[in-house]
C-alpha cells in the first residue's frame, strides 16, 4: 500500500534525472502527480504533464494555477527546477547574465513557485514542500560558482520559510544531493572509459575515487526520490527546515 494515497503532488523539473524519480515514486506511492519542465522531450512517465518556464517572473504563477486546478489543489511541491551556468574561465569571467540566469532557475524559481502554492496549502489545512538544493552550496566550484551561491541561498530561504509556515501546518525541507548518476554524468563516464580503454565500472570508480566519496559510487536518481518521498510522506510529519545530505558521505558533518 503506497503511503500518498489521494495526495496531490507538484514536481518540476519532472520530466527526467531526479525529478522523473521523483514523479514516479510518489505516483507509486498513490499520489496524483502534475510534472513540470519546460518542454516535455521524450518523457513517458506517469502524470500529467504541464509545459512551464519558472524561471520566468509569470512562469511559476501560471504553472501553480494550472496544476491546482487539474488537481483541485496542491499538497506536495517538489521544486527540482534549476539553472547551471558553466564558464570555464571562472567567477571572474561570469557576467550579470550568468549571475542572473541562475539566480532566476535554481532560487527565485522556487520563491515564486512557494509564494503561488503556499497561500492554497494553508487554506487547505497544511502542506509538505521540498526544495532540492545541491552540496555545490557548501563544494562551490569555480567554473559553476553562480549556481553554487544560488543553493546556498535556496538553503537558507528554505529554512527561513519553513519557520514562517511551520505553524500553519506546512512543512518545507531541503535535500543536497551529491554526485548523481544522471544521463549527462552517464555520458561522460562513457567518454573517460573510452579515453583510457577501460569499461564503464572501472570508469565510475575513478571518477567517485578522484571525488573522495566514501561509498565509492555515484548516487541514482532513485536514491534521492525514495529521500523525497519519505519526506513527504506522512512518517515525515515532525520533520521541518532540514538540510537532508545524499552525497555518499562527500561532505563533511559540520
Amino acid at each position: 500500500m503506497g503511503e500518498l494515497p489521494g495526495s496531490r503532488a507538484l514536481v518540476t523539473g519532472g520530466t527526467r534525472g531526479i525529478g522523473a524519480a521523483v514523479a514516479r515514486h510518489l505516483s507509486d506511492a498513490g499520489a496524483r502527480v502534475v510534472v513540470s519542465a519546460r518542454s516535455r522531450g521524450d518523457y513517458d512517465g506517469p502524470g500529467h504533464f504541464v509545459a512551464a518556464d519558472v524561471a520566468t517572473a509569470d512562469g511559476p504563477h501560471q504553472l501553480a494555477a494550472e496544476a491546482a486546478a487539474h488537481l483541485g489543489g496542491i499538497d506536495i511541491l517538489v521544486d527540482n527546477a534549476a539553472s547551471q551556468t558553466r564558464v570555464p574561465d571562472g567567477v571572474l569571467a561570469m557576467t550579470d547574465a550568468d549571475w542572473l540566469t541562475d539566480l532566476n532557475g535554481s532560487l527565485l524559481s522556487a520563491v515564486r513557485l512557494d509564494r503561488a502554492v503556499v497561500p492554497g496549502m494553508i487554506a487547505a489545512g497544511g502542506g509538505v514542500i521540498v526544495h532540492i538544493g545541491s552540496n555545490a552550496a557548501r563544494l562551490p566550484q569555480p567554473a559553476a560558482l553562480a549556481y553554487a551561491s544560488a543553493k546556498a541561498a535556496l538553503a537558507t530561504y528554505s529554512k527561513g520559510l519553513a519557520n514562517e509556515v511551520g505553524r500553519r501546518n506546512v512543512r518545507v525541507n531541503l535535500v543536497s544531493p551529491g554526485v548523481i548518476e544522471t544521463s549527462a554524468l552517464s555520458a561522460r563516464l562513457r567518454t573517460l572509459a573510452d579515453e583510457a580503454g577501460t569499461d564503464l565500472d572501472t570508469a565510475r570508480r575513478q571518477f567517485m575515487t578522484t571525488f573522495g566519496v566514501p561509498l565509492q559510487r555515484p548516487g541514482t536518481a532513485d536514491d534521492v526520490a525514495a529521500l523525497v518521498a519519505f519526506l513527504v510522506s506522512p512518517a515525515a510529519s515532525y520533520l521541518t527546515g532540514t538540510n537532508h545530505v545524499i552525497d555518499g558521505g562527500l561532505l563533511p558533518t559540520v
